[in-house]
């Protein structure tokens, strides 16, 4: 009637009630009530984390009240416009209280809500209150009422009034429970494993995918909070929380369960998956800076921009929509969460690395800060656990410390400081040689999480990891571990010049990607691709490309394949390996020029693909002599691409489309009036790069 109830999409403790309208019929407001009292009732029987007679009070209430609301309904036709105040408080009230009862059932929830039991006690204080007071102006002598179910509803008001709703003991014990072994982690003391157990089986935690939830879910909560001086506190507990249930998902649950516990993805991962296979990545772009966007907000008109640049327009006098045009009335500025999320996705999925620029210093997950002390100590101890596993422990609790660690290097960069200081790494590259499929995979995984830490990554190669990793590129046991190294080695190329050497000079390394290329799946194209493109950076490693057959490998995507992303990264390749003369004699005698003219002519590749074709067909010009200039300039339709870029491509897109005008100008002047020398010199166009 007024909107569809959904706790899923909302933070607990938030009470998004919606006020009926004031033209809302009476009967459709009655019949939305009771509609809500049903709702409320489904939960007569369902387990309460904590405030259990608190919550079946309330529900109860609420039950006494129907067979109230069905009399009215159905021997009243025509209610007087007094009865609809009553209702809408009431309607207001129920709202509120389904709110908090989904919260207080809520997967993954149960801790946060114990040790929120005051205050969810609290909250049931006033629900049991508002509707005292809107059932105090309900008019019994203007409607038809039975003697039976009035003296009810008084009976009820007096209850709703005098009920305490206090915090039950036994919450209280389990409360202090937790402070006392988050204590001790401060104190860095190992709690006792009984007190842990008697905590989780409290609060109905008994399983590993069960404590692995409540993980994700302080996670979550923890990345939508500020680090400002009015909820740092927040933060710190919830930190304090989340390396709770992280000591105890990875030392109390003896036994993996649940899907991702077999490795595989969660509808909700398949789903969002989906989702970006739709998506394209230009819709990620903020249309004034054409940059990924990390802080995505929506402005009045509907259009949503990266907050930062929004905020530079704004602040510059700016007081219209850029898109639109229109006057704005109002600067609010509304954060787009589900295209954050899709972001984030996007960038993980194709191993983009997310740094929140505007909010760099406020996410707990980007920062090598702990959060609090207690939870600094709990992972210090899961990481030595979880480390004397692998050196000590027999085959699979070496696999479940390689998961666990998999999955903890995943949360944030504080954890992976604490595996790797803990002396992770050289005892996952070994674990890479397991015969196990899955312990390879998992130790591979790790790997790739941890090598997005810049400690990791010198200790990877000093300790004979790229040999370990590159056996796994060539011949690993699944073809998730074949990706996973292949990411690796990407992380390790980009970020150190000498280390894509030293991965060059690996007799396996460059030919296995190239193989990995050639698998033909999306994942395994676009690590293969990511990975060759961070060896480039190395000037020893475009020989070493080119002389493993990449060249005919790439052009045969640019015809073939149809995805964006992937056409992307072969023409980033290929630019890069173009800018050597070897590299353009490579390109051109497979016949790749005119694949170049025919995708930027199409305009079928993404913003960033355009500027890599440019940036290609620049290289090859210079590079490649007058043959290739001519061949250009005789290309009709090359030329409306190229002045679009000028004004629809990225500033380098601009500079390099430029550039290239510029030579094919030159080169018909040249021809026109025979000169034999350019107009303009060759090196004017090197500093555009």
């Amino acid at each position: 009637m007024i909107r569809k109830l959904n706790g899923s999409d909302r933070r607990v403790l938030t009470f998004p009630v919606v006020y009926p309208g004031e033209d809302i019929a009476i009967s459709t407001l009655l019949t939305s009530l009771i509609s809500l009292s049903n709702s409320i009732s489904t939960f007569q029987h369902t387990f309460f984390t904590g405030n259990k007679r608190n919550a079946r009070n309330a529900i109860r209430l609420t039950q006494l009240l129907q067979p109230f609301l069905y009399e009215i309904r159905n021997h009243n036709p025509d209610l007087p416009d007094p009865v609809a105040l009553c209702l809408s408080e009431l309607h207001v009230t129920f709202q509120k209280l389904l709110f908090l009862l989904e919260d207080l059932t809520r997967e993954g929830a149960r801790l946060r809500m114990l040790m929120e039991s005051e205050r969810v006690a609290a909250e049931f204080r006033v629900v049991s209150r508002a509707v005292a007071t809107a059932l105090d102006i309900f008019p019994f002598g203007a409607v038809e009422v039975s003697e039976e179910a009035e003296e009810q509803v008084l009976l009820l008001m007096k209850q709703a009034r005098e009920a305490r709703f206090e915090v039950e003991l036994d919450d209280e014990r389990a409360v202090m429970g937790v402070m006392s072994i988050l204590n001790q982690f401060e104190n860095r003391v190992a709690p006792d494993e009984g007190e842990l157990k008697r905590v989780i089986e409290y609060i109905g935690v008994c399983r590993w995918s069960e404590c692995n939830r409540e993980v994700k879910f302080l996670e979550g909560e923890i990345g939508f909070e500020g680090l400002n001086e009015e909820k740092k506190r927040k933060v710190s507990f919830l930190s304090s929380l989340m390396g709770f249930m992280s000591y105890c998902r990875c030392v109390v649950m003896e036994v993996v369960d649940g899907e991702e516990g077999n490795n595989k993805k969660s509808d909700a991962s398949n789903e969002s998956e989906m989702i970006l296979s739709c998506v394209s990545s230009d819709d990620f772009l903020c249309p004034i800076s054409l940059e990924l966007m990390r802080d995505p907000v929506t402005i009045e008109t509907g259009h949503t921009y990266d907050r930062s640049s929004i905020l530079k327009w704004l602040k510059s006098g700016n007081a219209t929509c850029p898109k639109t045009g229109k006057r704005l009335s109002s600067t609010e500025l509304v954060p787009n969460l589900v295209l954050r999320r899709l972001v984030q996705q996007y960038c993980s999925v194709n191993g983009i690395p997310f740094a929140d620029s505007g909010r760099r210093n406020r996410d707990i997950t980007r920062t090598v800060q702990p959060g609090s002390v207690a939870a600094e100590e709990a992972m210090k101890m899961v990481s030595g656990f979880l480390c004397g596993r692998i050196e000590n422990g027999r085959g699979e609790e070496k696999n479940r410390a390689a998961f666990e660690m998999r999955l903890l290097s995943k949360t944030s960069i504080f954890c992976r400081s604490c595996l790797v200081e803990a002396g992770s790494v050289p005892l996952l590259l070994i674990l890479l040689s397991s015969s196990d499929s899955s312990a390879q995979e998992n130790a591979i995984a790790a790997l790739l999480n941890l090598s997005k830490y810049s400690k990791s990554r010198a200790q990877m190669v000093e300790n004979w990891g790229l040999e370990f990793i590159v056996g796994v590129l060539n011949k690993g046991e699944k073809m998730e571990a074949r990706q996973h190294a292949a990411a690796v080695l990407f992380y390790l190329a980009s970020s150190n010049a000498e280390h894509g050497n030293k991965i060059g000079e690996e007799p396996e390394a460059i030919p296995s990607l190239i193989r990995l290329i050639e698998d033909g799946a999306d994942r395994s194209q676009k690590n293969g691709l990511v990975a060759m493109f961070g060896l480039l950076k190395h000037p020893e490693n475009v020989k070493r490309v080119i002389t493993a057959g990449a060249v005919p490998l790439l052009v045969n995507i640019l015809k073939t394949c149809e995805k964006d992303d992937i056409i992307t990264d072969s023409l980033a390749i290929l630019a890069t390996i173009a800018e050597r003369s070897d590299g353009t004699a490579a390109i051109l005698k497979i016949g790749a020029l005119d694949v170049a003219v025919e995708i930027l002519s199409s305009s079928s590749a993404s913003r960033m693909g355009m500027e890599h074709c440019v940036s290609l067909l620049l290289c090859l010009s210079l590079n490649g002599g007058g043959d290739v200039v001519a061949h250009l300039v005789k290309k009709a339709s090359l030329m409306g691409p190229l002045y679009s870029q000028l004004s629809e491509g990225t500033s380098r897109g601009s500079k390099k489309a430029s550039a290239l005008i510029r030579v094919l100008h030159d080169f018909y002047e040249r021809r026109s009036f025979g000169f034999k020398a350019p107009v303009i010199p060759r090196e004017q166009f090197i500093h555009v790069w």
